[in-house]
């Protein structure tokens, strides 16, 4: 199983730190010795998931930073708290809604809030914390992929789901910020930048599958039954985390040159490794349409 080495001296932000795939990275960071800051919606769930990480790691440096990715005026204003920090070695793009709702809706800003919050808000956070990024030596940007980006063909024309379906809207904001973290990359190389940019996915990862963490993860009986039932394709968040975590820590990640794309062995489960991400994610021409759109929704320019 993959085991980061040590990050004793690196600041590493966490969106949606405090519960799922957030909380088992973070605490995987947490062990591996990395200051970890918890950017999370609810104070007193990252409390929890913070007391619980200090349970298993009595010296685990964690900090919280109130954050909501579906609203464009919290990003800003957890961006301004951010650029305080000394250094950033490492921004983890977590955050987002995987139990979509049925019916469209729209965030505080008007945009359609599953794009929203999967993609348009950490857009703006990176370009936010840009500054404290560019400023640490080796930075990089860790953008959560999905397996769902390959099931799907996006709707170009319709990046935020008018013509909605919830597992759609879900795969196409994959897609997006999928895409983005590709051309983040490419943008920064070109751009002179230190910076780097890159993705990874957990599979299917399942709650039922998942270890019970008091305050954090306590699935009922039936959906662990259900889940189990599930064991031949799907894995626990716990495991699910390890692409995140090599994403963000593998000293060896930028050795190649493409796209840098980490998922488990087998697609939905098992260690993390290195893998090819679906076609549509590396396109020029999508990323582009991506990114303008991005920009429109925002208001954000970034590495023009």
């Amino acid at each position: 199983m993959w085991a980061p080495p040590p990050q004793h001296g690196h600041t590493i932000v966490v969106t949606g730190a405090n519960a799922g795939l957030g909380f088992w990275t973070t605490l995987r960071l947490a062990q591996a010795g990395a200051r970890v800051v918890m950017a999370c919606r609810n104070e007193q769930r990252a409390d929890a998931a913070a007391r619980a990480i200090r349970a298993r790691v009595p010296a685990a440096a964690l900090e919280f930073v109130s954050l909501d990715t579906s609203d464009l005026g919290s990003v800003a204003a957890a961006a301004a708290q951010l650029n305080s920090l000394e250094r950033i070695d490492v921004l983890i793009e977590n955050a987002g809604i995987v139990h979509v709702p049925l019916r469209r809706q729209e965030s505080v800003d008007g945009l359609e809030l599953v794009a929203a919050t999967n993609f348009f808000g950490h857009f703006a956070l990176t370009a936010g914390v840009l500054p404290t990024l560019e400023r640490t030596p080796g930075s990089r940007i860790v953008t959560l992929g999905s397996a769902s980006t390959r099931m799907i063909r996006p709707h170009l024309d319709d990046l935020q789901s008018r013509r909605y379906r919830p597992f759609h809207a879900y795969a196409q904001s994959k897609i997006m910020l999928q895409s983005f973290g590709f051309e983040l990359d490419r943008r920064l190389r070109s751009a002179g930048s230190g910076v780097r940019s890159l993705s990874a996915h957990p599979g299917y990862a399942i709650s039922g599958r998942t270890p019970r963490v008091p305050g954090v993860n306590e699935p009922r009986r039936f959906k662990r039954f259900r889940d189990a039932l599930q064991a031949p394709v799907a894995q626990g968040k716990d495991r699910g985390a390890l692409p995140i975590v090599r994403a963000a820590t593998d000293p060896a990640a930028f050795e190649n040159d493409g796209p840098v794309y980490y998922g488990p062995r087998w697609m939905l489960k098992g260690d993390a490794e290195r893998e090819t991400p679906a076609a549509v994610t590396t396109r020029r021409d999508v990323a582009e349409l991506i990114w303008a759109e991005a920009e429109r929704a925002t208001g954000v320019s970034l590495l023009p």
